[in-house]
């Protein structure tokens, strides 16, 4: 399955820095989209060199990092970058050689200590491109990408129980071996009991001193394994939005599972009959639909907001487009309503627009600004927005 949409922005990238840092969670196709790409215009015929950090051979390699890379041409891809980060000062001496049609695409699983090692030494000569799992306009089929998530490897299982087979590996390899290669120092026994009890809290504000409490464990440490999943791809943390006006306002960020399929994997959920009947089902649908949104629009972490007030008025996605405020409200269900927490916030944020995301394939206006939005029509409809 070549991922168009991603290639193409890669590629446009390459056309302004000689560095492309391509991070998103294990398991997303990354390496697929790489090699797709060098198969691609601008560098298809031309020579393509690849590292694989997690293979021991090409980490005899780069033993002596500059005597391995500096006389490559071409297409330089580095795998698993995250386990060697002292190369970033490297790739920025040998990017400012300027060799001609010598390109490197590095490829990372976590983002936290990447984003800092890239920023600190290559400011300027990279640009960073986040990849996900299959998004809604990927693939087919939305209630199954609801249902598995969209990691390649579950999306394409031949059945269901195949899939949670496979997500259930995920989470072992993960706890087991992933964030110890990060560096992580965290218990997997500890993360994996409070990876389970995000699950149960999904699409709620984070709580710390709670999820501590119930851990065994402060607030500083449920804080420290919340930023680690955040940084790996696996949960978002939706940080609030602060509004000028008089009420008081919710100040702690929501929790999202980003990948649904891991959400019910934790969960115990392995059909859609058990999912349509699950108390978490409005909350994963609506974690399921922020994540399409996002996507849809472009936005990066930073530009993605929620608001609420202690007086129970909220909007689940806030953001700026071109400099005007818009609202999206995520509802399960088959017939939305305006209600008076929509009022609210059309008001007090002064949005331009409020968009009420809700399952299915129609659009039909609900009031003054409102507008009801079928998940499925998202990358119709939301386009224009961006452009």
């Amino acid at each position: 399955m070549r991922r168009i949409r991603a290639l193409t922005a890669v590629r446009g990238l390459f056309r302004t820095h000689p560095v492309v840092t391509l991070v998103g969670p294990r398991q997303c196709g990354k390496t697929t989209l790489a090699l797709d790409l060098a198969r691609g215009p601008g560098f298809k015929g031309g020579p393509v060199t690849r590292f694989d950090l997690e293979d021991p051979l090409d980490l005899a390699r780069l033993q002596n990092p500059r005597l391995a890379l500096e006389g490559l041409e071409g297409l330089v891809i580095i795998d698993e970058v995250q386990r060697i980060p002292e190369l970033f000062p490297l790739l920025r001496v040998l990017v400012d050689q300027h060799r001609k049609g010598r390109r490197f695409l590095v490829l990372g699983s976590a983002s936290g200590d990447l984003l800092r090692q890239s920023s600190e030494s290559l400011a300027g000569r990279a640009a960073m491109f986040e990849l996900t799992p299959f998004s809604h306009h990927e693939v087919v089929g939305l209630d199954r990408l609801w249902l598995r998530g969209g990691y390649p490897r579950a999306w394409l299982a031949r059945t269901d129980p195949d899939a949670f087979v496979w997500l259930a590996q995920y989470v072992n390899t993960f706890l087991e071996r992933d964030v110890p290669g990060f560096g992580v120092r965290v218990p997997a026994v500890a993360l994996r009991r409070f990876w389970m009890m995000l699950a149960h809290v999904h699409g709620q504000v984070l709580k710390l001193s709670e999820l501590g409490r119930a851990l065994g464990s402060d607030h500083k440490t449920v804080a420290h394994y919340a930023d680690l999943l955040t940084s790996t791809f696996m949960v978002r943390q939706l940080q609030p939005w602060f509004a000028n006006v008089s009420k008081r306002q919710v100040k702690a960020p929501k929790l999202y599972f980003r990948d649904p399929g891991l959400l019910h994997c934790l969960l115990g959920i392995t059909s859609r009959e058990q999912l349509d009947v699950h108390p978490q089902v409005g909350a994963s649908w609506e974690g399921f639909a922020l994540e399409a949104v996002i996507r849809e629009l472009g936005l990066s972490g930073t530009e993605c907001f929620f608001w609420a007030t202690h007086a129970h008025a909220e909007l689940d996605l806030f953001t700026h487009l071109h400099g005007r405020p818009y609202g999206f409200e995520l509802k399960r269900t088959d017939a939305p309503k305006v209600t008076a927490s929509m009022r609210i916030a059309l008001e007090d944020l002064k949005l331009e627009h409020l968009f009420v995301i809700f399952p299915g394939a129609r659009t039909y206006p609900l009031a003054e600004r409102i507008t009801a939005l079928g998940l499925g029509l998202l990358e119709k409809k939301l386009r224009a927005l961006t452009d």
